[in-house]
């Protein structure tokens, strides 16, 4: 007997929610990134994340005992696609942030508050085993076994930036994170594992006129995932990551990471159109400036695909 499951009832809000607050976090959860969908669905999603804690766009900057709080509003767009009778999926996020945040710079008490624009994400999937390219009618018939994937993050520098100032929501470099994920379904249970690198350009107007370089950040996430029989689904995930020192004009800064951070996520559908998300998130193991508290909800609308 197969253990695969009939997953006919479970892509309703498996858009991948949190590839929208990459700008923020490039190490948040992402449960359900790697699963099969209908070619010609399109999904528009809207919502809003509350984070605070340590430094939250850069823990790599050179502030002490700093916090920050921001607020995120979230829109988004996706559809799957079939590439050579492979499911995939390509997308756009575009963040709009305001952020607070405070610290000691050289033993001096400084603050800032700035609202704008965060980096855009454009997001592509594409399951090389496990998920074919399938239409609406096909879907329904499909039972999700074994699911192997890759995942390209690219993130433009068009967010808002001053150059004059540490702390801002652009990054002015571009960022690329590619993915190899697996997902594995047995009766009700999806379990997921992923393993990335995020590698960062340098920033020729850090602070001014310094040229600021990270090293690459090295990540892993795990997720367990339970649906249920009126096709809610509930995740729990945790995630971990290393690497990304920085320096600046040549001189190495202390700000290796060697972080992990815990997190649950619910999808509600509401009707075979809209669904709603909500997760929450926290810091477990800090080395460098990522301990914060996260929660969100998200709106999805889906369309097309002969629904």
């Amino acid at each position: 007997m197969s253990t695969g499951i009939n997953v006919k009832n479970l892509y309703t809000g498996w858009v991948l929610f949190l590839a929208v607050i990459h700008g923020v976090s490039a190490q948040e959860l992402e449960p359900r990134a790697y699963s099969n969908a209908p070619v010609g669905l399109n999904f528009a999603v809207m919502g809003s994340q509350y984070s605070q804690g340590g430094l939250i766009f850069d823990p790599a900057v050179p502030i002490t005992d700093a916090s920050s709080s921001i607020d995120v509003i979230v829109l988004g767009y996706l559809r799957t696609l079939d590439v050579a009778g492979l499911s995939a999926k390509a997308g756009v996020v575009l963040p709009y942030a305001n952020l607070f945040a405070d610290g000691l710079v050289s033993g001096e008490y400084r603050s800032r508050e700035v609202t704008g624009r965060v980096d855009p994400v454009f997001y592509f999937n594409i399951n090389f085993y496990g998920a074919p390219a399938v239409n609406l009618k096909e879907f329904m018939l499909y039972r999700q076994d074994t699911i192997a994937g890759f995942t390209l993050k690219v993130t433009p520098p068009l967010g808002d930036y001053e150059k004059d100032k540490i702390i801002n929501i652009g990054t002015n470099r571009w960022s690329f994170k590619p993915e190899l994920g697996v997902s594995k379904a047995v009766n009700r249970w999806v379990f997921e594992a992923a393993a990335a690198v995020t590698y960062y350009t340098k920033n020729n107007e850090y602070n001014i006129n310094q040229t600021r370089r990270q090293a690459a950040v090295y990540s892993m996430q795990g997720h367990v995932t339970y649906s249920f029989k009126n096709k809610i689904w509930l995740s729990y995930g945790v995630t971990y990551y290393t690497g990304g020192e920085t320096s600046v004009d040549g001189s190495v800064k202390s700000s290796l990471q060697n972080n992990s951070r815990t997190g649950l996520t619910i999808a509600i559908p509401v009707n075979k159109y809209h669904s709603i998300k909500i997760l929450t998130s926290t810091g477990v193991s800090t080395r460098t400036g990522t301990d914060y508290d996260s929660i969100a909800a998200f709106w999805q609308y889906r369309w097309g695909a002969g629904l």
